[in-house]
Order: structure tokens, then sequence, then C-alpha cells
């Protein structure tokens, strides 16, 4: 007779494995429903655990649940544009829009919800949250650009450049994820450097960085 293999030995989750579990089970809930479509059980239901536990590590219940995911959303998006300073300057910026605008396409219905607000939990909280991944993310464009000490009107361009980029992508899932993505990040990076030129006729700091963009090979 063959002998049975040994059943895996079950393991205990750390407190920040299990908060990670619940937190990625909110988060593929999110992707598809608002949040305030999403309750404790929902999470609990596909985190395969109960609503007593989910409890235990979010005991501020669903808002608190939220914020944690809304907070893991935006380290993730934060690292979107975290991209390695080599190579031309442009090409830096289209590479962090490919991982940006996977993470839309990955969270699909749920990106409005999660970062664009709208919703019934949306707090003070959670605004500051998603406004600090569009500072850290000029942040990174600056750097990438070569600036380090960027003057306000360069300061504004990058950061109503962020605001359309989030306008676009919100729009894109709406008319059905047209166009295909490598089309809207090579528009998208095409904006950029429409705007910088516009700017660069009112601030010769900017249009010292658009011809450097020009030559960058």
């Amino acid at each position: 007779m063959t002998p049975q293999a040994p059943s895996p030995a079950y393991r205990r989750l750390s407190v920040e494995e299990r908060r990670s579990q619940l937190i990625d089970a909110a988060l593929s809930l999110f992707a598809h429903r608002a949040p305030e479509d999403v309750s404790l059980d929902d999470v609990a239901e596909a985190a395969k655990v109960s609503r007593p536990l989910v409890y235990r590590y979010f005991p501020g219940g669903k808002q608190q649940l939220y914020e944690a995911a809304l907070g893991s959303a935006a380290e993730e998006l934060e690292q979107c544009f975290d991209e390695p300073r080599e190579g031309p300057r442009l090409a830096r910026l289209a590479h962090a829009l490919d991982r940006y605008l996977a993470f839309v396409d990955q969270h699909d219905t749920g990106f409005s919800a999660l970062l664009q607000g709208g919703s019934v939990v949306e707090t003070s909280r959670t605004t500051a949250i998603v406004d600090g991944v569009r500072r850290a993310a000029a942040v990174h464009i600056h750097h990438h650009l070569g600036i380090t000490d960027p003057g306000p009107r360069l300061r504004m361009t990058v950061r109503m450049w962020i605001t359309a980029v989030e306008a676009a992508s919100l729009i894109w899932l709406d008319e059905g994820k047209q166009p295909p993505l490598d089309e809207l990040r090579d528009w998208l990076v095409e904006q950029f450097v429409a705007v910088l030129t516009v700017t660069a006729g009112r601030d010769p700091q900017t249009a010292a960085l658009v011809t450097a963009l020009a030559e960058d090979g």
C-alpha cells in the first residue's frame, strides 16, 4: 500500500502577513466595485477568513481597511515613477507611464474610487494620501528631467500634466480601454513635451529644458 504524502504543515501568518492578505483581498474587490459597495463580509470571504478576524486587524472597520488599501495602492503608484535615472529622459518617462497605466488597467473600474475620490468613504486622510501620490510623482519627474530646483512655472506645468494623465486614465476606462495602452503612453509623452514647449515661451528654465530634451539621445 502506497503511503500518503504528508499534508503540508499549517503556518500561522504574522500580523503583517495577515494585514497584507486582507489588504490584498480588499484591493481585489475594489478593482471591480466601488468601496461603498464592498462589505467586510465580502473582504472576509475573499480572504477566506472570518469577519471577526477582519475586525481584529482593522478595529476601525471598513473605513480603516479602505484607508489601508488606499495607502497600499498609493505606495505602488509612487513606485511606478521611480525609474532608474539612466538613458534618455523621455524614455524613462515612457517606462514610468507603462507601469502607471498597467496599474490602471489592472484595477479597472476601481481606479476612480481608489484614487480619484467621489466615494462615500472619502475623508481628509484619504484625500491627503492621493495628493501625496501626485506630489511624489512630480518629484520623481523633476529628478528624471535633471532639474534640482524647479521654478514655479515648471512645477505648475508638471503638476498640470500629472492631472491630465489621471483624467486621461479615467477617460480611457470609460472608452473601453481605447486607444491601446502603448498608443496612449506615447500620446501622453507627446502631450508632456507640448505643454513644456508652451511654458518655455514664458520661462527660461523650461526653455533650456526643452532644448536639452531635443538634444537627448
